[in-house]
């Protein structure tokens, strides 16, 4: 299940204000050291996906992640969209002292840290 929090939804309808509302997939992206995290893409519905309505909006998520996932709650920060699950994502690479991470698929990219 994916949660709108009012916010969000304030948002995203300002995005689609002038445009025909297309699904919102929610995918792991890559977080380095912290690990995968859950982010917003615009999508077209594939085959292994689950649908779901929130806010007047189509949300997409793979079922193999929403089966690691638990419920998906959308929010809104004064950074942009924060996409939080039940189940946090677990993985990422090391941090190497120079602040770097190795494993996060291009050499020298920053940690965030």
């Amino acid at each position: 299940m994916v949660e709108l929090s009012d916010a969000a939804k304030k948002q995203l309808e300002d995005y689609f204000s002038d445009k025909t509302a297309s699904p919102i997939r929610v995918y792991a992206g890559g977080g380095c050291c912290s690990g995968p995290r859950l982010a917003l893409a615009l999508d077209d519905p594939r085959e292994n996906d689950d649908s779901f309505a929130a806010g007047g909006f189509t949300f997409l998520v793979d079922k193999a992640l929403l089966a690691q996932t638990g419920n998906i709650r959308v929010d809104m920060t004064p950074y942009g969209f924060s996409v939080e699950s039940d189940n946090p994502l677990e993985g990422g690479g090391s941090c190497a002292s120079s602040g770097t991470c190795g494993g996060c698929g291009s050499s020298g990219s920053s940690c965030g840290g």
